[in-house]
């Protein structure tokens, strides 16, 4: 059963999908439609589970689970994923990407983990920068903890002034 994302419960279960580009309008047109669909027979084990999705930022894409009416079981969520799989193969876009990603200038920029360092050195990111904490599973903390100031997150280790 799908419903309003705003109209989901703060204890749902979420799952953040960052597309490694921006989504076009046409394409979220695409994914809702596809989504509305899919999320109106979502089930595990014949229950029907009651869900929402939402696009932030034309990069994220996150689904919201109230498990307070069913849980999530392994295919249940095998069959979300695969839902991300077939529509990245039809948008050319991978909703699997890993990379970090962080706003400089009013748009979403990514580096990979392996670049973080460069990119601080650098000063593409920095400590006052935002990123977007994607390991969040709860409604109620990707509201308050989804977009953070890198000094404020997992990075604040790379803004650490040195010792003299």
């Amino acid at each position: 059963m799908h419903q309003n994302f705003e109209n989901m419960p703060d204890t749902s279960r979420i799952w953040i999908y960052q597309a490694n580009r921006n989504i076009l309008e046409s394409e979220i047109q695409t994914i809702s439609s596809v989504l509305n669909e899919k999320m109106d027979g979502w089930a595990a084990h014949g229950a029907a589970l009651l869900s929402a999705f939402k696009v932030f930022h034309n990069r994220f894409v996150v689904i919201a689970l109230d498990e307070n009416q069913n849980a999530a079981s392994g295919c249940s969520i095998d069959a979300s994923t695969h839902w991300f799989k077939e529509l990245g193969a039809e948008l050319n876009i991978n909703f699997f990407d890993r990379s970090i990603a962080y706003l400089a200038d009013n748009e979403i920029h990514t580096v990979d983990l392996l670049g973080i360092k460069k990119a601080v050195s650098e000063e593409l990111i920095i400590a006052e920068s935002i990123i977007f904490n994607n390991l969040i599973n709860i409604l109620s903390d990707f509201e308050q903890n989804w977009q953070l100031r890198a000094s404020k997150s997992w990075l604040k280790k790379y803004f650490v002034p040195a010792s003299v």
